[in-house]
C-alpha cells in the first residue's frame, strides 16, 4: 500500500497498551467527555494536516499545506502533551468496555507521537518514494470537478514555494543534528527534482489536473484555469523546486553520509528500536527480527523448490529465478497490455470473494497506471482509499514503465494484495464501520494494515486462484519471500551495519524479482527505517491467530467468519487483534 509520509506522520501507530476490563461501574459523564475530546481532537488533526484531509475527501482546507515550521511542529508537540494531561483527568475505569479500548488507543497514538519527536524523523523530508519532491501525489486523491476544485489547486500552487522553503529550512536542521539522508539516495532525490525543475510544464504532474477539465466547466472557465495552471508552474512551482535542487548540490549532498544505515544517523540505534517497535506494534528487538527473517526465508526456499520441481526445471533455484526473470514469455509488450491484464486478474478474483468472507465492502474500486512522472522510481504497484464520502473509489495503481521487467507470474499476488481482498477491501470496509469513532475508522496502523494485505495474497489458495498455474503460485511464494527478506535486510541495514550492495545481493539472491524492483526496494528500507518489518510480522500475526482459532474450533471454524472479526476490528495493534480474536473463540460453540 502507498501512504505517503505526511499521511503515516497522521495516523501514527500504537506500540504498547492495556488489556480493557470491565468497569466496576460506567459513567455517561466520562464516556461524554471522552468522546468529546475525540470529536476535537479530530478536527484538530485535519485542521493541521490539509494533505490528510483532503486524502479523505474533506475539501476545507484543499487550498493549503501543512505547516511545517519550527514553531508549528513545536506547538503541536505541546498541544498533544496537553491533550495526554486533559485524557488523564477522565476515568478510565468508569468508561464502558467499548471506550476503554478507544480510550487506550487514542491514548497511544498520542504518547507514540510525542514519543517519536524526540527520535527527529521529522527532519528527513525527501526519499525516493516520497517527500516533498513527489507532492504532485496529492492530485491523486482530490476531486477535480468543479471551478472551486481547481482554484483550490491553484492556491495550493501558488503556496508550495513557502511549503518546500519550510522542508528546506528542517532539512538543514537535519543536518546540523546528523539527522539526514546517505548520499545515494539524496543522489536519487536529485535525480527527480531535477526532472521537476526541466520538464515543460504541460508536462509536470502538477499540471495533471489541467489536462482534463471536464466539459461541465464552461469554457470561459476552462480557458483561465488552464492557462493559470501552466503559468503557476512555470513561476511558482518549478522556481521553488530550483530552490531544492540549488540547496541539495550546495548544501545537502556534500555533506550527507557514505554508506548507509539509521545506526550513522543522530539518531543511532535506539532510535531504530524505537522505529521497530512503531511499525510492528510489538516489542521485538531488531537482532529478533533478523533471525524471524532468516528462518522465514528458509522455509519459503523450500516451497519454492516444490514449484520448480513442478514445472519440470532442472537447473538451480538461482537459475530458475533467472529464467523467471528473462524469458519473454512470463513479459506484456507494452503498459497497455499490463494495464490490461492487471485489470483482467482483478476481474478474475471478483467472484471469489465470498469465499473468504461475508462482510464485503460496498463501494467499488479502480486498477489505473501509477503516473508516469513518478513511475520511473516507484514501486511495482500500490493503493489509495477511497474518500469517506464516497467522492472518489478506492485505487489500485500499477506500474507500466519498463514492462519488460513486470513479469506476468507476479500479477495475481499483487492484485490480491492491493486490490480485493488486500488494501482496497481492508480500507472501504473500516470506512463503513460507522460505529467506531473517526480517529478509530480511518487509523492506519502498519502491522496490521500490511500484515492483512500479505495475508490477502494467501487467501488466493483459498479461492483456488493458484491451483492451475504454478508459475503464480510461485509468484505469490516470491511476494512472501520479498517480505521475509525485508526483516533480514531492514535489520541488517539500519542495526547491523549491512552496505548496500549486500542488502541488494541477499535480496536478489533469495527471491525473484527483478534488479530494478530489488534496487527500488532496497532504497525504500534504507530511507524508511522499520516500516518494511511491518508485512510479515503483521502476516505472521494473523496466520497464527487463523490456527489458534481451526484448533479450537475444530469442523465449526468458518474462514469468513475469522476473516470478518479480523476485518470488522479495523486496524489495530497486534495485541489488540489477539485480544478480539480470542474473545471471539470463547463465544462461539466448539466441538463436543
Amino acid at each position: 500500500m502507498k501512504l505517503t509520509w505526511w499521511i503515516v506522520l497522521a495516523a501514527v501507530l500504537v506500540t504498547t497498551g492495556t488489556q480493557a476490563q470491565t468497569p466496576s461501574s460506567t459513567s455517561p459523564r466520562a464516556g461524554t467527555a471522552l468522546h468529546a475530546l475525540f470529536d476535537r481532537e479530530w478536527e484538530w488533526e485535519l485542521s493541521q494536516d490539509p494533505l490528510w484531509a483532503s486524502y479523505l475527501g474533506d475539501r476545507r482546507w484543499n487550498d493549503r499545506w501543512p505547516d511545517t515550521s519550527t514553531e508549528a511542529l513545536t506547538a503541536r508537540q505541546a498541544h498533544r502533551q496537553a491533550v495526554l494531561n486533559e485524557l488523564a483527568g477522565i476515568s478510565r475505569d468508569t468508561l464502558s468496555p467499548a471506550d476503554q479500548l478507544n480510550y487506550d488507543i487514542f491514548k497511544h497514538q498520542y504518547a507514540t507521537t510525542v514519543e517519536g519527536f524526540q527520535h527527529r524523523y521529522h527532519l528527513i523530508r525527501t526519499s525516493t518514494l516520497d517527500g516533498v519532491q513527489n507532492t504532485e501525489q496529492v492530485v491523486d486523491g482530490l476531486r477535480f470537478q468543479t471551478v472551486k476544485d481547481y482554484d483550490d489547486w491553484l492556491a495550493r500552487l501558488d503556496a508550495l514555494p513557502a511549503y518546500v522553503d519550510q522542508n528546506i529550512a528542517l532539512m538543514r536542521e537535519g543536518m546540523r543534528s546528523k539527522m539526514l539522508l546517505p548520499k545515494i539516495i539524496g543522489e536519487r532525490v536529485r535525480v527527480q527534482v531535477e526532472h521537476i525543475v526541466k520538464q515543460p510544464a504541460e508536462q509536470s504532474g502538477y499540471y495533471r489536473p489541467f489536462g482534463k477539465i471536464p466539459a461541465s466547466i464552461p469554457a470561459a472557465d476552462h480557458d483561465r484555469l488552464a492557462a493559470a495552471g501552466a503559468e503557476r508552474v512555470r513561476t511558482r512551482v518549478q522556481p521553488a523546486f530550483a530552490r531544492l535542487l540549488e540547496f541539495l548540490d550546495r548544501e545537502y549532498l556534500p555533506v550527507s553520509y557514505d554508506g548507509v544505515g539509521w545506526w550513522r544517523t543522530g539518531g543511532g540505534l535506539a532510535g531504530y528500536r524505537y522505529f521497530a517497535r512503531l511499525h510492528t506494534t510489538t516489542d521485538l528487538a531488531p537482532q529478533d527480527i533478523h533471525a524471524l527473517g532468516l528462518k522465514e526465508v528458509a522455509r519459503i526456499r523450500q516451497a519454492m523448490e516444490a514449484i520448480k520441481t513442478q514445472v519440470g526445471f532442472s537447473g538451480t533455484l538461482a537459475e530458475f529465478f533467472t529464467h523467471l526473470r528473462t524469458d519473454p514469455k512470463f513479459f506484456y509488450g507494452s503498459g497497455e497490455e499490463l494495464l490490461n491484464g492487471y485489470r483482467a486478474v482483478a476481474k478474475r478474483i471478483d467472484p471469489e470473494l465470498i469465499k473468504i468472507s461475508r462482510k464485503l465492502p460496498r463501494v467499488p474500486y479502480g486498477v489505473i497506471p501509477i503516473p508516469d512522472t513518478i513511475a520511473p522510481m516507484a514501486p511495482t504497484a500500490y493503493a489509495s482509499g477511497g474518500a469517506p464520502d464516497g467522492s472518489r473509489p478506492p485505487y489500485f495503481f500499477a506500474n507500466l514503465y519498463r514492462p519488460e521487467t513486470r513479469p506476468k507470474w507476479e500479477m495475481m499476488a499483487l492484485t490480491l494484495h492491493e486490490g480485493m481482498p488486500g488494501h482496497c477491501l481492508q480500507i472501504s470496509v473500516a470506512q463503513e464501520l460507522g460505529e467506531l469513532p473517526n480517529f478509530r475508522r480511518h487509523a492506519f496502523f502498519t502491522a496490521y494494515t500490511e500484515g492483512w494485505g500479505l495475508y490477502a495474497e494467501s487467501l488466493g489458495e483459498d479461492m483456488g486462484l493458484y491451483k492451475d498455474d504454478p508459475y503464480s503460485k510461485f509468484g505469490q511464494l516470491t511476494y512472501e519471500m520479498w517480505r521475509a527478506v525485508r526483516l533480514v535486510v531492514d535489520t541488517g541495514i539500519h542495526a547491523m551495519e549491512w552496505d548496500r550492495e549486500r542488502a541488494i545481493r541477499y535480496f536478489m539472491e533469495n527471491a525473484a524479482k527483478t534488479e530494478n524492483d530489488v534496487t527500488n526496494e532496497v532504497d525504500r528500507y534504507i530511507s524508511w527505517p522499520g516500516q518494511a518489518l511491518a508485512y510479515k510480522v503483521g502476516e505472521l500475526k494473523i496466520l497464527e491467530l487463523r490456527r489458534k482459532a481451526q484448533q479450537a474450533l475444530g469442523v465449526k471454524f468458518d474462514l469468513r467468519d475469522f476473516n470478518d472479526v479480523i476485518l470488522q476490528t479495523g486496524a489495530v495493534p497486534l495485541y489488540i487483534l489477539e485480544q478480539r480474536v480470542d474473545e471471539w473463540i470463547k463465544a462461539r460453540p466448539t466441538d463436543p
